[in-house]
């Protein structure tokens, strides 16, 4: 399905027009999923009306609607549905790119299809990848060695082929320039930091020590190991463990599951006293962009997190929050946020400030329109 976005005018006011040259850039997107998908929305999609302003005009044509994660999610049956993406990809693509200055690509065109096809389809188009998992270890830690030995360098082709490759931590760019890519820029996963500002904090007036996850049914094992901490907590003092997106049982500790929707996800947030976002330090996790604790830091919510990957670079520790290893320091950090209101306004505040400077699609939005700009020969 190719979706034409809708027009916006051609400059904010108070913002000089793009000139001639920028405004001709036809880009030609294909992220993942459509809305639903957190990956896509992210990186690209609430991009697009800001990208528009600055002169690009762009079709996007999701390769996974969004029923396909809601059958995904709810453990039905996807294999017809991912059959017929893929034929409709193809024919986007044949469509789509033909009339396109730029070609931009979330990770790879079809999972589990080889390069040399992607590449003779892209039929030498300067394209730009956009990378926020370390979706290379899907192929090159595969169990069976033979599909190691037919996929795990796939990635690595695609990235030393591509006009840009841009990335959401460091171990990807790390990845990006070891496969010999052109050109790697960062793009932290950002959030709309005026959407989130004016989600007004409203959490209960109560002693209890709100804290908070936010991810999907597919990510919320990552909690499975704190559960003993949290409820050592729990034994120690009132806590309310909420969930935003999923549910997990965990013995000893109140639970709170909360369904997430786009328009309530800042709500949800806000009325927490601090968020989460443990992880196993693994190949795959130290790809991960960190974006649940931008999110927590845009409404002013001071942060726990694993050292793994993007959080040790997100959080200031003892400044924004703590990085935690193990039971001991996750009890300790805590503790130390629930015994002192004072210490998490003030880290929720030094949060928001660095969201707004390095962490938003206010400051992230003219980044990649200037790269896209100059990845179309028109700078």
């Amino acid at each position: 399905m190719t979706t034409r976005v809708p027009p916006v005018p051609p400059h904010s006011p108070g913002r000089p027009a793009p000139d001639a040259r920028g405004s001709t850039c036809r880009v030609a997107a294909y992220p993942r999923y459509s809305r639903l998908g957190a990956s896509s929305r992210l990186r690209w999609l609430q991009f697009v009306p800001a990208l528009q302003r600055e002169g690009l005009v762009i079709e996007s044509s999701p390769l996974l609607g969004d029923t396909y994660l809601q059958r995904k999610y709810a453990g039905r049956p996807v294999l017809g549905q991912v059959l017929r993406a893929y034929l409709d990809r193809a024919r986007a693509l044949r469509a789509g790119a033909r009339g396109a200055d730029l070609v931009w690509i979330e990770k790879e065109l079809w999972p589990w299809a080889p390069a040399w096809l992607e590449l003779w389809l892209l039929a030498g188009r300067p394209f730009v990848l956009d990378y926020d998992d370390a979706v290379f270890h899907t192929y090159d830690r595969h169990r069976n060695p033979l599909l190691r030995r037919l996929f795990g360098r796939k990635i690595d082709r695609l990235m030393r082929a591509a006009t840009l490759v841009v990335v959401g931590s460091a171990y990807l760019g790390e990845r990006a320039r070891a496969a010999g890519a052109r050109r790697v820029e960062w793009l932290p996963t950002v959030v709309d930091h005026e959407r989130y500002a004016t989600g007004a904090r409203a959490r209960p007036d109560d002693a209890t020590l709100h804290i908070g996850w936010i991810g999907t049914p597919a990510t919320v094992g990552y909690l499975r190991p704190l559960a003993a901490a949290l409820a050592e907590l729990a034994r120690r003092r009132r806590i309310v463990v909420h969930l935003i997106g999923a549910t997990l049982a965990m013995p000893g500790v109140e639970v709170r599951a909360i369904p997430w929707s786009e328009d309530d996800e800042v709500r949800a947030i806000a009325g927490l006293d601090v968020g989460l976002m443990p992880l196993p330090d693994t190949p795959w996790e130290r790809g991960k962009c960190g974006y649940k604790l931008v999110q927590y830091m845009a409404c002013g919510l001071p942060v726990v997190a694993s050292p793994v990957g993007a959080n040790r670079d997100i959080v200031d520790d003892g400044v924004d929050g703590f990085l935690a290893h193990g039971d001991d320091a996750w009890i300790d950090a805590l503790s130390r946020l629930a015994d002192d209101p004072a210490l998490r306004h003030r880290m929720g505040q030094a949060g928001q400030a660095k969201v707004r400077a390095r962490y938003s699609l206010q400051a992230a939005a003219p980044q990649l329109a200037r790269w896209l700009r100059e990845s179309c020969g028109r700078p």
